[in-house]
């Protein structure tokens, strides 16, 4: 897809904690259609296409449950290349009774809203067209409007169920931040995406290339609200992937010159923004 390869900059995978990993392997395959790349030692990898993890599951023994009012994920987003796709997904989460969060019409976009067995937030949707999306001098409109789940239904009517297309791709990530002045600093002034829906309704959206966003940011659990506990089952860390080297280098610079850490562990950079999410940035074009 377009706005998840080079030259944009994109959310390539999440690496979760789970407190039982063989329950949440039937959850990420068997409801959502994920498969498993590699499996060992408490760990897995998932793919849509067989070659790219999108998710990695590392089980926690004796987690504890996600907190209320803490920093971290809101949930990820899985991006489907068609509406059939979407009401595919629809269809099976309905037939295997699993139980929905809601969705949204979001004019660029088509969400279901969910959560896996420890709560990690999830979003499956799709796209639409970017040439019907209505931006008024570079920003776009926040807009959630109700569902049209027959529709997509109809979509899918009459197909079996295959799993995730190979081109599904992590779309985007919504995480819980303790300041948005902050989180624009880090994220548009130091990473360098652009700024798609600024400060409305306690949110920001960012996003690289005209995409409608990559990342979601939100005070919605409190301003100033704590990072969660190290033993609590959530998000461990996401990547960023950067079209080449130099972009990279450059973004990690500018990080550093504003007084954000950059750790080198082998041939990986890792920061964290200011709310305590761990990132992992990528030179895509040595890991692709």
């Amino acid at each position: 897809m377009a706005f998840h390869s080079q030259p944009n900059i994109y959310v390539g995978l999440v690496h979760l904690f789970v407190s039982n990993l063989d329950h949440s392997l039937d959850f990420y395959t068997d409801l959502l259609g994920f498969s498993v790349l590699e499996k060992k030692e408490g760990v897995a990898s998932l793919t849509a296409d067989g070659k790219n993890v999108l998710i990695t599951l590392e089980e926690k023994k004796d987690a504890i449950p996600k907190r209320t009012r803490t920093t971290g994920l809101y949930h990820f987003a899985i991006l489907v290349p068609t509406r059939e796709n979407l009401g595919a997904s629809l269809k099976r989460l309905l037939e295997k009774e699993y139980r929905l969060q809601g969705g949204s019409d979001h004019l660029f976009s088509e969400a279901l809203y969910l959560a896996d067995p420890d709560g990690n937030g999830i979003e499956i949707y799709t796209d639409r067209p970017a040439e019907q999306w209505t931006w008024v001098d570079g920003e776009l409109p926040f807009v959630s409007d109700p569902l049209d789940m027959e529709g997509l239904l109809k979509e899918a009517d009459g197909k079996g169920w295959g799993g995730l297309p190979a081109e599904t791709v992590m779309g985007h990530i919504h995480l819980h931040v303790n300041d948005l002045r902050e989180a624009k600093r880090f994220y548009a002034d130091g990473l360098g995406f652009e700024i798609t829906v600024p400060f409305r309704h306690q949110a920001l959206f960012v996003a690289s290339g005209g995409y409608h966003h990559h990342i979601g940011l939100n005070t919605w659990n409190g301003t100033g609200s704590q990072r969660p506990h190290a033993d609590e089952v959530g998000m461990k860390w996401y990547t960023i992937n950067f079209p080449g080297n130099q972009v990279l280098q450059e973004t990690i610079g500018r990080l550093i010159s504003m007084g954000f850490t950059v750790e080198k562990e082998n041939e990986d950079y890792w920061t964290v923004d200011p709310s305590g999410n761990r990132i992992n940035l990528v030179n895509f074009k040595r890991h692709g």
